[in-house]
């Protein structure tokens, strides 16, 4: 097969220096790889390299060496070699000298698109592109190291003692955690609970210290005759039994258990269980069915 003329864009740089060829098994099959090579030698030496080569890692490329670089692909290469494209342009970004030129020819505008970002991410700056290729070019000075400026210098001894872990360390004494407590935080709380609302289920005997109002509370409805106390025995302390009309409700609501109805089903389980109108309330809790009987042996109702 003879060979295909290949057209090079031309651009204002320098010509002056060697060049880089890269191609492929297909471009050398039609003769497009060697005529790229026989334009480039017409002005300059050229090196020859094989695109394989360079993806796979089988070859480096000496740093700023090359004025321009040329890559002659079929159209199926160039997309296939996208995966990788980033990685042969770091090697070409590393090859060229400053201001070389970067020719990617036999490429179409469709397949040159992807191309755009992957050539300004890789360091170059696009120079020109048309409908048989691109042209960029590496910039005069590349971003170097980012610098720390008045950053404050670290006394190597001062460093070495700060993270030494041997005894001749410095050593920085503890702070005693029972000093930074005062009294008060020392202080034994007093035990309090919430207090009681008359509106609300309550325990059923106030603790000893109560402070929550509820011992108030018993004491004015025993001075008031509503509570019956069977055993007439408060916190060991014997007192007077006020039965009055509480104890008769309770009698007749004995008699009563076995022959009513509940409404929510809960009345025999016990007072924790019951509604605020259940007419068990203070009864102790008792089997479906059977006679309920009052103990005057509670200590409490």
């Amino acid at each position: 097969m003879s060979p295909t003329a290949v057209e090079i864009v031309p651009v204002s740089v320098s010509t002056k220096g060697p060049a880089l060829a890269i191609g492929s098994l297909s471009t050398a099959q039609d003769g497009k790889y060697q005529t790229l090579i026989s334009d480039l030698e017409n002005s300059r030496t050229v090196e020859r390299q094989m695109l394989d080569r360079l993806v796979d890692g089988a070859t480096t490329l000496t740093p700023s060496t090359y004025v321009s670089a040329h890559v002659i692909l079929t159209q199926s290469e160039y997309l296939s070699l996208l995966p990788n494209i980033s990685f042969l342009l770091s090697q070409l970004h590393t090859g060229l000298t400053p201001l070389g030129t970067l020719h990617l020819l036999n490429l179409s505008a469709s397949d040159a698109s992807p191309l755009t970002s992957a050539l300004t991410l890789s360091g170059f700056t696009l120079l020109n592109s048309t409908s048989t290729g691109m042209i960029a070019q590496k910039p005069a000075h590349s971003a170097g190291p980012v610098r720390l400026l008045n950053r404050k210098k670290t006394d190597p001894a001062k460093k070495k003692a700060l993270w030494a872990l041997s005894p001749d360390a410095p050593f920085t004494p503890s702070i005693d955690p029972d000093a930074l407590l005062t009294e008060a935080d020392k202080a034994r709380p007093i035990p309090t609970c919430e207090p009681v609302l008359a509106s609300a289920p309550r325990r059923k005997r106030a603790c000893k210290n109560c402070s929550c109002g509820l011992a108030e509370l018993e004491a004015e409805e025993l001075r008031n005759g509503k509570v019956v106390m069977l055993d007439g025995i408060i916190d060991g302390t014997a007192v007077e039994v006020n039965q009055g009309e509480e104890k008769e409700r309770l009698i007749q609501a004995a008699k009563a258990a076995p022959k009513a109805t509940s409404s929510c089903g809960n009345c025999f389980l016990g007072d924790a269980f019951r509604c605020a109108s259940c007419p068990y309330i203070g009864l102790p809790a008792f089997q479906p069915g059977e006679k309920v009987e009052i103990d005057f042996g509670m200590d409490d109702i």
